[in-house]
């Protein structure tokens, strides 16, 4: 034990003596459902690498980049973020959408700069290393069950599974759910089928574009290496009023099951990884949720607030014994900025800020440098002006819709381009105090899924890149300190 600790000791000297050196950066990216976190980072490296339009990038903008390219990454038991291939992907003709995240992954991007100080030119120039780490907002979402019971959560995920905008989904499993006896002696062969039927239940939520986050226990929706094991071979039961069994029941086998996917699943991932974060984004498809109504919002709102919980815990918290490192900044990104016009992007931003405002309000949280931003990783649009009969100009925007996309009754091919008025978001900025949920509901918009664009050329010799919307101040925020 005393060898254990003294090597501890060892490490973490050397850590700190390589951070001196050649410091390092932990970036954690996660989003909730179809939020771009793929996208996101192929655009951020390949705008970086291929020396991208970033205007609002201080280091970039003053030509202190030297050259950034990508290294092994530090962490050997972490799958590598696919970069090249998601990167051909996008760049391919005819370009296509990369598959989303389905499981944590890794990538070092090495950034070399000119320091900003006069002592630190002395000494020549300075590299950061960027270790962007790649996770399921799914299994954010996890950390919450760590301070509930079996029989809280069970109360909970029922109640979710019958409200109005999930109980069809939920139908098949509450069925099921019906004839199981809490009391009754366990049993593999119900525990698998049940766990099935939920699980089922929660893919369809998630495929549901109005249904945005609140999906746990995230690893059923991604199991991985771990499909079929006990850990994940559990359901809620309903216990409300009925009698709930002694050793070998049911629910007793429920029970324990769910203390071990958080022994064995939750809490692992939280300590080796999300520990060990130190600055994060949370992208989040803000215009979804506004065009899923009332409920898309609700659960968008829940969403936020345990996320905030989960990033800065209080003094003496439950989780204190978990997270280690404090992550010293948020960036909440409103994806698909590029899906309306630029005259409504602040718009989007401020309702994304209200919405996190809300969320910290309501977490108690603190310490942390929280902002928020409207971003496109990738723009797939352009904007247009369409005359209308009677009135002034409409500020549209035109792309190429994937093929299967339909709209007021119209099927696209994915060859022909289109342009659409998007619908006005409201102006936050025109209202004073805290803005209802009710308020934004019934925004009407009209939403297209469109083929990513051709690489556009920086200039006369340059490589072509990425187009994009505010990814450059999301970087900015993200690291742009550290490079000073």
């Amino acid at each position: 034990m005393i060898l254990d600790e003294l090597t501890g000791l060892a490490r973490s000297a050397g850590n700190l003596a390589g951070d001196w050196l050649s410091p390092s950066l932990r970036l954690g990216v996660t989003g909730l459902a179809r939020s771009g976190k793929t996208v996101f980072i192929a655009a951020l490296v390949h705008n970086l690498i291929a020396g991208g339009r970033l205007p609002f990038f201080r280091p970039a903008v003053q030509g202190r980049i030297i050259r950034a390219f990508l290294e092994p990454q530090p962490d050997d038991n972490v799958p590598r973020f696919p970069y090249e291939d998601h990167l051909a992907k996008l760049t391919g003709s005819p370009p296509e959408w990369p598959e989303s995240t389905r499981r944590i992954s890794q990538l070092r991007l090495t950034l070399e700069y000119e320091p900003t100080t006069l002592l630190r030119r002395q000494f020549g120039s300075s590299t950061l290393h960027i270790d962007i780490v790649d996770y399921p907002g799914e299994w954010l979402l996890d950390l919450p069950l760590l301070k509930l019971s079996y029989e809280d959560w069970s109360a909970e995920a029922l109640a979710l599974s019958r409200t109005s905008e999930r109980q069809a989904f939920a139908q098949e499993w509450h069925e099921f759910l019906a004839s199981c006896d809490p009391a009754a002696d366990e049993d593999e062969t119900l525990a698998m089928r049940g766990a099935e039927l939920f699980a089922a239940y929660l893919r369809r939520c998630r495929m549901e574009k109005h249904l945005v986050s609140t999906l746990s226990p995230g690893r059923m929706l991604m199991p991985g290496d771990l499909e079929g094991s006990p850990a994940l071979t559990f359901m809620p039961l309903d216990l409300q009023g009925r009698t709930q069994g002694g050793r070998g029941s049911l629910h007793v086998m429920m029970a324990r099951r769910f203390e071990a996917y958080k022994a064995h699943v939750v809490k692992p991932f939280f300590r080796d990884h999300f520990a060990r974060l130190e600055r994060q984004i949370v992208l989040v498809d803000v215009l979804g949720a506004l065009n899923g109504g009332q409920a898309a919002l609700a659960d968008l709102d829940r969403a936020l607030q345990a996320i905030l919980t989960c990033f800065r815990p209080g003094p003496n918290s439950w989780l204190s014994s978990i997270l280690g490192k404090k992550i010293g900044r948020i960036l909440f990104a409103a994806t698909k900025a590029d899906h309306i016009h630029h005259t409504s992007h602040d718009r989007l931003e401020a309702i994304l800020q209200r919405l996190v405002q809300k969320a910290i309000d309501r977490a108690l949280f603190a310490g942390a440098d929280v902002q928020s931003v409207a971003m496109a990783a990738v723009r797939a649009t352009r904007e247009v002006e369409a005359r209308q009969p009677q009135g002034g100009p409409l500020a549209c925007i035109a792309g190429t819709p994937l093929p299967g996309e339909a709209l007021n009754g119209q099927r696209f091919d994915g060859r022909e381009e289109v342009a659409l008025f998007p619908g006005d978001l409201p102006d936050l900025s025109k209202e004073r105090g805290e803005t209802s949920l009710g308020r934004l509901n019934g925004t009407d918009l009209a939403f297209l899924r469109f083929r990513p664009p051709a690489p556009q050329a920086e200039g006369f010799g340059a490589p072509a890149v990425l187009p994009h919307i505010r990814l450059d101040r999301g970087m900015q925020f993200l690291f742009g300190d550290k490079l000073e």
